[in-house]
């Protein structure tokens, strides 16, 4: 089922802005004034992040619990892939990110397809998924995941193992650089926001009253991610 929230928020954001005394829609120097403030916004105090910023996103992916690997390039995905799953008797079947259709899954020896995962037991759950990431954050280990028609955030959330594809081009130092990248790239009068920002450090996790951690609780129970070196 969908369910369609946009007609009641605009219906919303109207009824503001008519108490306001302000037009239906934001004027153009509202936007301008809008985007201005959030261009020269200074930012708050921040830790000091030096050094390789692919190095630093690997140590503090691995402490959060998630595997690491690493290729030169985006095509050799599939078979890093392949050997990782292998080696954990994880199985040859995935659903996968749209975005990621062009990769040569097959000659890996991967079956994958492009939809979103399956969790009903009843209709075969989806036990692996495979994305891509908007960027990655050093300062944490982060992967940021934005939602969209071909990257669909029940790829990372539902199967118990997600497996990622990080662009070390795409690795910055803080959550504030990954916010202004998204500005740079998504904001503005002509684009949109993503609907859902998704932050996955590591496996999900949880802890009891005695502080015992259980990994998969409310999502993947493994996260691994791999690093394309030259892109």
């Amino acid at each position: 089922m969908n369910f369609d929230t946009s007609k009641a928020r605009a219906a919303i954001f109207n009824r503001i802005r008519q108490h306001q005394k302000r037009g239906a829609g934001p004027s153009p120097d509202e936007r301008a004034g809008v985007e201005a403030y959030l261009r020269e916004h200074p930012r708050g105090p921040q830790p000091a992040i030096s050094g390789d910023l692919k190095i630093r996103s690997r140590a503090m992916s691995e402490r959060m619990s998630s595997t690491v690997d690493e290729v030169p390039r985006r095509a050799d995905a599939p078979a890093a892939i392949a050997r990782y799953l292998q080696a954990r008797n994880l199985g040859t079947k995935a659903v996968i990110w749209p975005l990621l259709a062009d990769l040569d899954w097959g000659g890996a020896g991967l079956q994958v397809q492009a939809r979103p995962p399956r969790r009903d037991e009843s209709m075969g759950s989806d036990k692996i998924g495979i994305t891509g990431c908007f960027c990655a954050l050093a300062e944490t280990g982060t992967l940021v995941l934005l939602s969209g028609p071909q990257s669909y955030a029940s790829t990372h959330l539902l199967p118990e193992t997600h497996v990622a594809l990080v662009p070390a081009s795409r690795i910055v130092a803080t959550m504030e650089d990954a916010f202004a990248l998204m500005r740079a790239e998504l904001g503005g009068v002509q684009q949109m926001m993503p609907r859902a920002v998704n932050m996955v450090s590591g496996p999900s996790r949880t802890g009891d009253i005695e502080q015992t951690i259980v990994l998969g609780a409310h999502g993947p129970f493994r996260v691994h991610l791999v690093v394309l070196a030259d892109e």
